[in-house]
């Protein structure tokens, strides 16, 4: 997947009104420092089998946010996740919580954003909703909207802008 043309400071200069920017608290890993896509939820708490079930599925070059509530006791993504996103064609992962793996995913061509680092993977259990609307780090994130990240942070948008 080719990486994006876009700065997200040029993209508040041009759209500042019609823009959520996302609050910091969030960095690299995946290899790709620069992603967009329309955007797909996973609502979850340190359970991450909907994560798992939606990257699973054609990404058509979309990017995964979960809301997995800010939890600091287990990673909701790893290496073999981050994989099959690859394989199936996902441009990123915006997590609210923790990933491990990470010297691997680094190594990844995918845009991974996320609070930081946990060895623990998370339990199995089937619990989280698919594509509902989620809250965090000051922004809604709605199914179908767009999400621009980069070095300078995270936008959120109604529209495709680039």
């Amino acid at each position: 997947m080719n990486q994006p043309d876009f700065k997200t400071a040029d993209l508040c200069d041009e759209w500042v009104d019609e823009l959520q920017i996302v609050e910091p608290g969030f960095r690299h890993f995946g290899g790709h420092q620069k992603f967009c896509g329309e955007i797909s939820t996973v609502q979850c708490y340190e359970d991450n089998s909907k994560v798992r079930q939606q990257l699973s599925t054609p990404g058509r070059g979309r990017v995964l946010v979960v809301d997995a509530g800010g939890s600091r006791r287990c990673a909701m993504l790893g290496d073999l996740l981050a994989a099959m996103a690859i394989q199936n064609g996902w441009s990123g992962v915006i997590m609210h919580g923790l990933i491990r793996d990470s010297d691997d995913i680094r190594q990844m061509p995918i845009g991974v954003m996320a609070q930081g680092t946990h060895p623990k993977k998370s339990d199995k259990r089937g619990l989280g909703d698919i594509d509902v609307l989620v809250n965090f780090h000051g922004a809604h994130f709605t199914p179908g909207h767009w999400v621009y990240a980069d070095h300078d942070g995270i936008l959120v948008a109604a529209q495709k802008l680039t």
